[in-house]
């Protein structure tokens, strides 16, 4: 279980395949903290401590989880999104996040807003995921508020902290975002479609 908010920018250090999985080495500040068979949620995706070495850690991506994420478009020196699952106690910050990419998004538009971005999301509508105005939302691990709600299509508001401590700083036009849809949506509209 995640909150959604950033801990740090960690910086692919090595990339190996074996077969359908893919190896991920991740040079972070928070290495020394963590221990092997901890979960670690990588652009929102949440993945185990395999190995660790200094301040670099190894995660396993399997071929499922590659074909779901952005991760497969991962290369050596990437920067990626990183949280530490949440301890039980703690404040939720964000809202409720479990890792599990729902989806990828592609960005459509980047737009300074004095002092401020808004990032413009377009995702595949045939899977069934909805958002809702000043609903939340998952993008790359980051807690978000949904602005712009569309059928298949919506915006988020960054503010200058968001954007200078995680990877919306690197973020363009046409690069593919995860998303995790927000959980008690999901079943909400789960049940809907039951009737």
């Amino acid at each position: 279980m995640f909150t959604g908010i950033i801990e740090e920018v960690g910086e692919v250090s090595r990339i190996e395949t074996e077969g359908g999985n893919m190896h991920f080495s991740i040079n972070a500040a928070m290495t020394p903290k963590l221990k092997i068979d901890q979960s670690v949620a990588h652009n929102g995706v949440c993945l185990t401590v395999v190995s660790i070495s200094d301040n670099e850690y190894t995660v396993t991506a399997v071929a499922e989880t590659l074909q779901k994420t952005n991760l497969k478009h991962l290369q050596k020196g990437a920067p990626v999104n990183l949280e530490r699952g949440m301890k039980l106690g703690d404040r939720l910050d964000g809202h409720i996040v479990q890792g599990h990419v729902d989806q990828t998004a592609i960005c459509k538009k980047v737009e300074e807003k004095d002092g401020s971005w808004e990032f413009t999301f377009k995702y595949d509508p045939t899977l069934q995921n909805i958002t809702i105005e000043k609903g939340s939302i998952t993008v790359n691990g980051v807690s978000l508020t949904v602005v712009n709600s569309k059928k298949n299509e919506f915006s988020v508001a960054i503010i200058p902290y968001t954007y200078r401590h995680t990877t919306f700083k690197n973020l363009t036009e046409g690069a593919t975002v995860n998303l995790e849809f927000d959980v008690i949506g999901k079943y909400v509209k789960r049940l809907q479609d039951l009737k």
